[in-house]
């Protein structure tokens, strides 16, 4: 018998469903028909281009904070290295999702909490 197995993922590699949505909502924006087709190695292309993109941002968000003699990255580096980049079109967009993000968490956060002792042992006292 065969030995079959899965095919491994590149663990670089972005998520094919998640790229192929973002393309095609894009596309459709700029399309009067909304109809877009895209070629799978027209996808795999976008997908190779928002990694790389995403591997120089990183390395120059870190750069920024070694320069601040820090060791995590903030969301603050991040804004400067897209300016150091030349991107800087993105920042406001990027903050207001940011802000959008946090909103979202903070009402998950405060939200009821059922459930939240569920498997804690209560301390019980004997006299």
């Amino acid at each position: 018998m065969a030995n079959k197995t899965a095919p491994v993922a590149d663990p670089e590699e972005l998520p094919k469903t998640i790229v192929r949505r973002l393309v095609k909502d894009t596309l459709s924006q700029c399309s009067k028909d909304g109809d877009i087709s895209v070629l799978k190695d027209s996808l795999l292309a976008f997908s190779v281009c928002v990694r790389i993109f995403i591997q120089y941002l990183s390395a120059t968000a870190n750069d920024v904070c070694k320069e601040a003699n820090r060791n995590i990255i903030t969301a603050n580096d991040v804004f400067k290295a897209l300016e150091e980049i030349e991107f800087p079109e993105l920042i406001e967009p990027l903050k207001a999702s940011l802000e959008e993000f946090k909103k979202k968490n903070s009402v998950k956060r405060s939200g009821p909490s059922i459930g939240k002792d569920r498997g804690k042992k209560s301390k019980v006292e004997d006299d």
